[in-house]
């Protein structure tokens, strides 16, 4: 499980200190937000995406972010499209249209591109 930290800018060099403490429910396992988000895309967007492992982010609030993968046979698993949001207390899928409309354009260009041929 990868931790990501928003909103924080790291010096670009010396030293660094970071002391963490973080107390919130987690209702939500990193699986099941991996399946609501399966849930949500094959429902909403299209049958051609899935989720990938979701990464734990501590921002204004603590979600399971979880990338969108283009998918489509037989060329398999194409790129990752978009992230999606998964509250960890609530299970709410965060999104808004805008990020629905750039996961489909991304999946329209990466969809577009020629599959590398192999020898």
């Amino acid at each position: 499980m990868a931790v990501r930290l928003e909103g924080i800018s790291p010096p670009q060099s010396g030293q660094v200190a970071i002391d963490i403490k973080i107390s919130a429910p987690v209702n939500i396992s990193a699986f099941a937000a991996r399946q609501k988000v399966n849930g949500f895309v094959v429902d909403e967007i299209s049958t051609n995406m899935h989720g990938a492992e979701p990464a734990l982010i501590v921002g204004q609030r603590l979600t399971w972010r979880v990338p969108i993968i283009l998918s489509i046979p037989p060329r398999g698993d194409l790129g990752t499209v978009g992230e999606i949001d998964v509250d960890v207390a609530t299970g709410e899928i965060l999104y808004t249209r805008a990020t629905v409309l750039e996961i489909q354009q991304r999946a329209r260009e990466l969809a577009a591109r020629p599959t590398p041929q192999t020898n």
